[in-house]
Formats: C-alpha cells, structure tokens, sequence
C-alpha cells in the first residue's frame, strides 16, 4: 500500500514538472531615464496544455493603493497595447512568434513614472505560469558644473565646488588634478571623493587643471576647473581707484543737473520779455477819432474863407462825413469873423 501512494506521488510530480513553466528567474532591473528596458519572459509547454495561449503583462506602480494595470495583451492570436495609455506606443514584444516560448517585452524612452513591478502571466490551460521583474529608471548625472567659491589668492581660503544639474542619488564624485599632479597638496587628498574641496591658505601648488567626475549606477558626467592661485592684488589702489570715479560721476552728474537749470530759465525770461512787449504796444485809432480829426482840419480851413463862399463850402464838407462819426463828434463852437469881413462891412 504504502509503494502504491509513493508511486502516484511520483507520477503527480512528473506531471506537474511537464506542464508549462516560466525559465526566466524573477530579477531587479535598472535603467536609466531615456533607454529601453529589455523584460525577459521565456516559457515551455507541456504536451498536456492543449488550450488557447493568452500572455498578459501587469505594471504594479510603487504605490500599493494603486490597481495592477493591463500594459499589453496577446489573446487570441492578436496583440493589444492600448490598455495603458502612459506606455502606449512605448511597449511592444520583442518576438514575431509568441507560441515559440518567448512572451519577452521590450519599453522604450523610459520615463521615471516607468518604475514599478512589472508581471509576466502565460496561461495555456491547464497550464499557468507567471513571474516578475522590477524595473527602477533613474536618472544618470548631468550639466556638472565646476567652479571656485571665493578669491583665488595667496593665502586665502575659499572651495572648489562640483554640482551636477540633475542625477539619481546616489551620487559618487571623484576630483582628480590633471596638470602638475606630482605637486598635489596632501590635505586635498582625502577630498577627492567629496562634491566640494575646502582649500586653506592657498599657496601657488594648488594651480593647476581639475576634473570632477559624477557618477551613479546608470552612468557618469565630467567637468574640468582651471585654478591659478595668484598673488594678493592692490586693494588700496582699488579702493581709491573706486572712489575718484565715484567723485567724478557726482561733479558730471552736478554739471548736468546746472547747465539744465540755467537752460530752464533763459527759456522762462524770453517769454517774460515776449510778453511785454505786447503790452506796451499801443491801441489802434477808433472811427470817432478819426472823424474828429477830420472835422478839426476842416474847421482850420474855414478861417481864410469869406462868409459869401463859408455856407456852400461847409455844407459841401460836412456831408462828406459819414453820419455815424458825425453825430458822435461835439459841436463845434461859433467861428469868429475874419479880418477881411470885417474890413468890408465897415466899408
């Protein structure tokens, strides 16, 4: 009894060992931002799955309140990819034949929303095999940028800093001194390895040309630094140089601001004189005055005429003066007889 349960045991084993299996082992991939991601997913068949073949992948984002999301489907002897739209276009199996045992994928121009457990289910019934891959995509170091953080003098202090623009943590840097290397300063030896180097009473051996080079698990970036320490530069003729342009600029400025004003108030004055002189200009003759003016060389005319030609003459004159100029000039006092007049009346 006991030969006949182990010998059914045995044959169950064997079954189950023929029916379909997964080879490729689960594994940890990383990536950088940009590439492509191979996911392997090999399988064999038993005779005994004699069932339609479905293969399905599932994308399991880092955050477990989210559902598994169907990425790309083969079912029925067609594929499906446009389950998920943030890989849509980016996910394709890499084999032409997938009943040939290879269910593999390939995601192209990886982006960091990529990173998540990505599932491998075969289904061919009655056989059932899945297995799973992480994918992390990070992002490799990039834009370095080297520089010096203070005044490259004799006997100051100041930092030689290396910052990348953007890089997956985490990071490892590694300074190396390209020119006169055999005049490396031994207190810069164990920063090699530190993102910035802490000079102290620089002397001339610190000179020279650095490289910085940051790297991460996806890849590396470089950049270089050109140091010349120098002597101390003249700070008092700095200084004084500073202030007379300061002085200089203050007089061109005090010039400006008086050749203005003075500008400003020849303008004022013409207009002033303009002014009066407008009103010294006398006022122009009115009609009543010109009417006066001819009646009066009349009336200076009359004086050397005799009485017997005074009332045709006058008449004849005074209707000459238009009537309006007329009536507003006075009336003119009684002429005094002439010497002649006289002279005959008393003839």
């Amino acid at each position: 009894m006991g030969l006949l349960l182990l010998f059914l045991l045995l044959c169950g084993v064997a079954d189950f060992a023929r029916s379909l299996s997964i080879t490729t082992p689960d594994q940890m991939i990383e990536k950088a931002k940009g590439e492509t991601a191979y996911m392997p997913c090999k399988f064999t068949l038993s005779p005994e799955d004699h069932g339609p073949l479905d293969i399905e992948w599932l994308l399991s984002p880092p955050d477990n309140q989210q559902v598994d999301q169907v990425i790309i489907l083969y079912s029925g002897d067609k594929i499906y990819d446009d389950y998920y739209p943030d890989l849509k276009g980016r996910v394709h199996f890499t084999s032409s034949d997938l009943k040939s045992g290879d269910a593999s994928i390939n995601v192209t121009n990886l982006q960091l929303s990529d990173t998540g457990t990505y599932q491998c289910k075969v289904k061919k019934a009655p056989g059932v095999g899945n297995k799973k891959i992480q994918l992390k995509v990070l992002v490799k170091p990039s834009g370095i940028r080297c520089y010096v953080d203070g005044s490259e003098e004799i006997g100051n202090d100041f930092k030689l800093k290396c910052e990348p623009k953007e890089g997956s943590l985490p990071l490892e840097y590694a300074w190396q001194k390209l020119s006169n290397a055999q005049k490396m300063p031994t207190s810069l030896i164990a920063e090699m390895t530190s993102p910035i180097i802490s000079v102290k009473n620089a002397t001339t051996e610190y000179s020279g040309t650095y490289s910085c080079t940051v790297s991460n698990r996806v890849g590396s970036d470089q950049c270089l630094l050109r140091l010349d320490v120098v002597p101390p530069s003249n700070r008092a003729g700095t200084i004084a140089g500073a202030i007379i342009g300061t002085l200089l600029a203050l007089v061109l400025i005090g010039l400006i601001i008086f050749c203005c004003h003075k500008k400003r108030r020849e303008k004022k004055y013409e207009k002033e004189v303009h002014h009066d002189i407008r009103e010294d200009v006398p006022p122009p003759k009115s009609r009543t005055s010109t009417a006066r003016s001819y009646i009066g060389s009349n009336h200076s005319s009359l004086g050397s005429m005799s009485p017997s030609n005074m009332e045709g003459y006058s008449k004849t004159q005074y209707n000459q003066v238009p009537s309006e100029d007329f009536e507003r000039a006075p009336q003119s006092p009684t002429l005094p007889p002439t010497k002649g007049s006289i002279e005959r009346k008393g003839a």
